[in-house]
């Protein structure tokens, strides 16, 4: 497996100290540096600070839980969070989303597969680092796809990045329906098995920081078993 071509620093929250040191000597040698923190608090701090380009996340922390640790991040980061949560345990991943993360991975996981999640999340990162500005508009919301800015009636809307990116192709594929695996494929980099609810849980997300409806339609209606489409009202594109 190739190198990156500059080294990330990645923060590992996790009280599992043995997997700490696996993960540390499974990714070290691919390019990246990893630094492990074992309790809540001191790794909400750490992460807030903006010295990481991910975080990952689990959810079983003494004293101050995942989701804890996820909340205190979101209210002053965006930086890319992907949990770790026990696998078959569905409520953790949808409150993990719900909140914020960026994705999930299952305990306990192949470290080549954690590579692998958290490669497809920094690609998705640095794709967006263009200077290039394009402007977006569909009917009550404008995308600024150079500053990531979003406005919904003229106020600024917070998104995380994976909302951010979810919306820009449903922006740009307005009227259009848009399957779950071609968002996942697109967004996360991977394709979405039968019981994967990461882009439902964005897609939530999203209709609840935007609003449900416009005008007399829903904002992003449901196309049963298919995937999603969002309401084409008015859309442009220019620099």
């Amino acid at each position: 497996m190739a190198l990156l071509e500059t080294m990330e620093d990645i923060l590992i929250i996790d009280d599992d100290v043995a997997l700490c040191e696996l993960v540390t000597e499974y990714l070290e040698p691919l390019g990246f540096h990893v630094e492990a923190l074992h309790r809540g608090d001191t790794g909400a701090k750490r992460a807030i600070e903006g010295q990481h380009s991910i975080v990952v996340l689990d959810v079983m922390l003494p004293g101050v839980n995942g989701f804890d640790v996820l909340r205190q991040i979101r209210a002053l980061s965006k930086v890319p969070v992907l949990m770790l949560t026990a696998r078959g345990d569905d409520v953790d991943r949808i409150v993990g989303l719900e909140i914020g993360a960026d994705d999930y991975l299952p305990k306990p996981f192949n470290p080549r597969e954690l590579a692998a999640r958290i490669r497809a999340i920094l690609r998705r990162s640095s794709s967006n680092e263009s200077p290039e500005t394009a402007r977006i508009v569909v009917g009550d919301v404008e995308m600024e796809t150079g500053t990531r800015l979003v406005r919904r009636a003229g106020n600024i809307v917070d998104l995380t990045a994976v909302e951010y990116d979810v919306l820009e192709k449903l922006l740009r594929g307005a009227g259009r329906i848009l399957t779950r695996e071609e968002l996942s494929r697109q967004v996360l980099g991977r394709s979405s098995s039968p019981f994967d609810r990461s882009i439902d849980m964005h897609i939530s997300n999203l209709r609840k920081k935007l609003g449900h409806r416009v005008g007399e339609s829903d904002r992003i209606k449901t196309v049963r078993g298919t995937g999603y489409v969002y309401a084409l009202t008015m859309s442009t594109e220019g620099e």
